[in-house]
């Protein structure tokens, strides 16, 4: 074989790949504060479709869930969450709790055991969407439960991380703890940019669906 021949195979293989590589998709850009929030559809535990696009013009809190995680019973068992969210809906906030914890995996509840399970709580969401397939986490970089985000009437995302800067499960910490969500809302509700816009989310890690 002459010399030339393996270096321009080489090449060629090189380029190939190359292209392949490129043909690739992108992988899909979680969100980020500061930019608009990936839109979504999900069906609620009455099996009602509830989209973003239907609170334009409104704050909308975002709050991943379990129900079978300490750290969520920390905010439960204490009230912050359900005092939080009734606070928040009284000022025409949107609270919308998502459940991504994939089916099969021992914490999930099916639709109507889960809302019973928060109803009995006194939750004061807005709605509690199913998230089976995980798809609607991914696509905002959820990691824990709590996992929460804050949005503005336009449509941008102003808030992201923990619920607070008390990074456990203990519910006496809630007496102490800087509310990041409380203040990211009060903040965006008076027209003034958010002091806090990220912070570190801490809680379960998130039960998605394989894929």
């Amino acid at each position: 074989m002459p010399k030339s021949v393996a270096p321009r195979r080489l090449c060629l293989s090189l380029l190939a790949a190359a292209a392949a590589w490129c043909a690739l998709p992108a992988r899909a850009q979680t969100a980020s504060v500061g930019q608009a929030a990936p839109v979504f559809e999900l069906v609620d535990a009455q099996g009602k479709a509830v989209k973003l696009s239907d609170f334009r013009g409104k704050h909308v809190v975002l709050e991943w869930t379990n129900p079978g995680c300490p750290f969520v019973l920390k905010h439960y068992g204490s009230n912050n969450m359900q005092g939080l969210q009734k606070e928040s809906v009284a000022k025409e906030v949107v609270w919308l709790s998502i459940s991504s914890t994939a089916p099969g995996h021992y914490d999930y509840l099916p639709p109507t055991a889960l809302a019973t399970k928060y109803q009995g709580w006194g939750a004061g969401a807005t709605a509690l969407l199913m998230d089976d397939s995980g798809k609607v986490g991914r696509s905002y970089g959820a990691r824990t439960t709590p996992h929460m985000y804050v949005i503005d009437p336009k449509g941008v995302l102003v808030y992201a991380g923990g619920i607070d800067d008390k990074r456990s499960a203990n519910p006496e910490d809630v007496k102490t703890a800087k509310n990041f969500v409380r203040t990211a809302l009060g903040e965006s509700l008076a027209g003034k940019p958010v002091s806090t816009p990220t912070a570190a989310a801490y809680g379960c890690s998130i039960k998605y669906a394989a894929g």
